[in-house]
């Protein structure tokens, strides 16, 4: 099933070209925090370009149901008027996150140190889906939590009445980790310290400093050093979120792996901790460009052309690389799917607990459609056959996951027959105008 509502089956069938500019949505790990910084600060938030996935739009009613006005002026333009840092009312009734991983353990965060109890639940998906990387650090804060066997959802928090400050070391890398102790380290007295051994990506720490709090990182031989001044007053902002790279892979990976293509994305977040994808495709030979680089909001941005690429060659992609490009893996297996040899990723056991256990999801589907994938509990190995040789012809589920299931309609539009999902509905939650922008650009994908 669908995470809302009925399952959706779609086809995607091998298509000529792929021409045109590709408008994909706002970032939504961008989006998602406008939202609870918004609600966090004093005065009114305006965010333009927001992702309207349904992701982010249930982040948005929870801050609503935490005593935030929420507005919706329609075009992707919303306004926050927030309630200052430690001013969460209590909701009335259980949070549902519906999909998001992301929007649960920030908004988890968030909470932690306001004296509030909270009841959180979402999807099938996400209810599998481990909190104790999560609750384990709030803890030390002093909120308490209970859930179910595993510290899974459904789960209720009671935030911390009298806050501590923590020093906290990411065991894994884990941008939701250090975010989540960040926003509890805002409502608690002194400095909270997050020590994460390798980067991930920085938006909470660029958009704090930007809604006015104190925080600095330092890079040293423990890894980077973040501390956070709690008890800020935090100013409200105006805020242009850039469009999503993790969207814009898939337009960008479909074009270079389908014959004749040539698409422009425009206005694409390049924050160094997310565009390892981009590095990567470059690494193996596609034919990727950044035109018109530039700034916005104090994250580096550029329109990103991709044309098709028929000599890639497998690579081994450096483990360091993967949590710039963690939630990129399953697209760029179908890129190594029509690459020439073998692509080798490590140091990835983030993507088994994903909003499905994205390694095997990936790798029994492209084996149904006659690729070899070997794979481990971190790593695994797509051997490529080159332009031309993919086979496809397969129907392959995507497990509640929109990755998954976006995935598999690129791999149909180049392989040498059609290739099914069985569920699109997930796609919603992330990329809701994926069906229309990939047909605007001359893919032939369909609802069956």
């Amino acid at each position: 099933m669908s995470s809302h509502g009925a399952p959706i089956p779609m086809i995607s069938k091998p298509c000529g070209p792929l021409t045109g500019t590709a408008e994909v949505p706002g970032d939504k790990s961008i989006s998602h925090r406008s939202l609870i910084l918004g609600a966090m600060s004093v005065g009114e938030t305006t965010i333009s370009g927001l992702l309207e996935g349904q992701d982010v739009l249930d982040t948005a009613k929870a801050m609503q149901a935490f005593g935030a006005d929420v507005t919706n002026h329609g075009g992707g333009n919303w306004s926050v008027h927030g309630v200052g840092v430690g001013g969460f009312a209590e909701p009335e009734n259980v949070i549902d996150c519906g999909n998001s991983g992301t929007g649960v353990r920030l908004i988890m965060g968030a909470m932690a140190t306001c004296p509030i109890t909270v009841t959180f639940t979402g999807d099938a998906s996400l209810n599998g889906r481990p909190m104790a990387r999560v609750t384990d650090p709030l803890a030390l804060f002093g909120c308490q939590s209970v859930g179910r066997e595993g510290g899974r959802l459904p789960m209720t928090l009671v935030g911390a009445a009298e806050p501590i400050p923590v020093r906290y070391t990411v065991p894994v890398p884990s941008a939701q980790v250090k975010s989540a102790v960040l926003l509890a380290g805002l409502n608690a007295p002194g400095e909270t310290v997050v020590i994460e051994q390798e980067a991930t990506r920085d938006h909470t720490e660029r958009m704090l400093a930007g809604f006015g709090a104190e925080i600095s990182t330092e890079v040293t031989d423990a890894g980077r050093v973040i501390t956070l001044k709690g008890q800020p007053e935090l100013q409200a902002q105006k805020i242009d979120v850039p469009r999503d790279p993790s969207s814009a892979a898939f337009p960008v990976c479909a074009a270079v792996i389908t014959p004749g293509s040539d698409v422009l994305v425009p206005g694409i977040g390049l924050n160094p901790t997310r565009a390892g994808l981009f590095t990567t495709l470059r690494d193996m030979g596609a034919d990727l460009t950044y035109e018109n680089e530039r700034l916005e909001g104090g994250e580096p941005v550029a329109d990103l052309r991709a044309r098709f690429s028929p000599d890639m060659k497998g690579i081994d992609v450096p483990p360091a690389r993967a949590a710039s490009m963690i939630d990129e893996y399953p697209i760029l297996s179908v890129v190594a799917s029509f690459a020439k040899g073998k692509t080798h990723m490590a140091g990835v056991k983030e993507l088994r607990v994903k909003e499905s256990d994205r390694i095997d999801a990936m790798a029994v589907g492209l084996r149904a459609n006659g690729i070899v994938v070997e794979d481990g509990p971190d790593w695994w190995t797509v051997t490529g056959l080159g332009h031309g040789n993919v086979p496809g012809g397969a129907t392959c589920a995507s497990h509640l996951d929109h990755r998954i299931a976006m995935s598999f309609l690129i791999l149909g539009m180049a392989a040498n027959a059609p290739v099914s999902v069985d569920d699109g509905g997930p796609i919603a939650t992330s990329f809701p105008i994926f069906e229309d922008l990939m047909g605007g650009l001359g893919a032939d994908v369909s609802r069956t």
